[in-house]
Parts: C-alpha cells; structure tokens; sequence
C-alpha cells in the first residue's frame, strides 16, 4: 500500500478526511503523525509539489507557537525547518498526505480538493 496518511486521532479534520477516504474505498495506511513523523524524503517530496514550506506547517498549532516557528520560518534555510518536522510531527499540517509510486501529495483536508484528488 503506497499511499500514507499521517494523522492525529484526536483531530476532527483528519477525522474527516479517513472517513472522506473510507467512503471511496481508497486504500491508504493510516501513520500517528505524533508518534512517526514523515521522513525526511516524504517532506521534501510532498514540499516539491506544493512549493512553499509555510504549507507544511501547522500554524494553528500550540507546538508552533511555542518555538516560536513565525520567525524561525524566516530565520531557517528549508532543510533546516524540514529537520525540525522530522523530530515533531505536531508542527506538521494534518493530515499529511504522500504517495510517491502514484505522485500524489497534499496537506490538509477540503473536500473539494480531496473530489479532484481521488477521483
């Protein structure tokens, strides 16, 4: 199963978005983002088809907020914020969605987008 979706249980979003998925018979392997962040290959792949590392980041977070990572983002080369997501899956945007084999990636859930995605 290549398509991965890094999710948090306690988050009605990623909730929404298993159930969204579980209602077009995707097949995807649910990961605990908290507990096995993405790689290191997953955030630069999904980073190179979104293009900007602030749509990483869960900028609602308490995580976020507590490192203070507005002014880091500005501070930090990409690697170097991409090692911090690495090592703290709670400032990841969730859920967090890679598929390499099918070139497939996204953060967040919109229905809408997520209609266009899995058709």
């Amino acid at each position: 199963m290549a398509l991965k979706v890094y999710e948090y249980n306690r988050c009605g979003t990623c909730r929404n978005a298993l159930k969204f998925l579980n209602a077009k018979d995707v097949k995807f392997e649910a990961v605990p983002i908290r507990e096995t962040p993405p790689t290191m290959n997953e955030l630069k792949f999904v980073l190179s088809k979104i293009g900007e590392i602030k749509k990483l980041l869960n900028t609602s977070g308490q995580d976020y907020r507590a490192l203070n990572m507005k002014e880091k983002v500005k501070e930090l080369s990409d690697d170097e914020i991409l090692k911090m997501l690495t090592e703290n899956g709670n400032l990841i945007k969730r859920p967090f969605v890679v598929d390499e084999d099918a070139d497939l990636a996204t953060t967040g859930f919109k229905a809408d987008i997520w209609e266009e995605i899995f058709k």
